[in-house]
């Protein structure tokens, strides 16, 4: 596979060829035929905007069919992370409910912290949950990650300079500048299912990690 020019003849001729196939595909992964339609004309509307020429009909599939299963997780893992709060929020009591306004500035918070402790060092994010959503004393966090109590605290640091750097680009885009600070989003202890995307549970002991 190699980059090509946006020919919209190329572009014509996979989406014809290929485009039929690749939907039935998400939706048998997905289970969900507007879902699936969704997602495929997503993947199609990425190869419009970065073009790639293929050498064969199977190297085109292999691409596409890649691309799809990656684009499938993303939703899995945003309607997990949606659900994990809409189903902490309904433990709130009646008068602390937020408007759907701010639920939803809560719910993109919280998909961007999501997408953010996953480009982190695994320590960096593990450390950081650990500290500021399930409360636990740097001491706590060190036994867990096997480093020093200092380290800890660069970890947790690292990681909030990611966060202001998150509020800020969020806040840019907000004509009002009403953001919910992306750490302050995080649930607190009780609430800590909010973040199932996470490679090790918040709430229940964490595996040790490598160095």
């Amino acid at each position: 596979m190699s980059a090509a020019p946006p020919l919209s003849t190329d572009f014509e001729h996979l989406y014809g060829n290929h485009h039929h196939w690749l939907l039935a595909w998400v939706n048998w992964r997905l289970g969900n035929a507007a879902d699936a339609a969704d997602l495929a004309h997503d993947a199609f509307v990425r190869l419009l905007t970065r073009p790639c020429h293929f050498d064969s009909p199977q190297q085109a599939r292999s691409y596409l069919r890649k691309m799809a299963n990656g684009m499938c997780v993303d939703l899995w893992r945003r309607r997990s992370l949606e659900q994990a709060w809409l189903d902490a929020l309904a433990t709130q009591p009646e008068p602390t409910v937020s408007s759907a306004e701010d639920q939803a500035m809560v719910l993109e918070a919280l998909g961007e912290i999501d997408t953010m402790l996953r480009e982190l060092p695994p320590k960096v994010a593990h450390a950081f949950v650990m500290a500021v959503a399930c409360e636990m004393t740097d001491n706590e966090v060190a036994a867990t990650l096997n480093v020093s109590a200092r380290m800890v605290r660069k970890y947790v640091a690292r990681a909030m300079l990611c966060c202001m750097k998150l509020e800020a680009r969020l806040a840019a885009g907000l004509p009002d500048e009403r953001v919910a600070s992306p750490a302050a989003a995080l649930p607190a202890t009780h609430a800590t299912p909010a973040l199932p995307a996470l490679p090790v549970s918040p709430v229940s002991p964490v595996s040790p990690v490598s160095p």
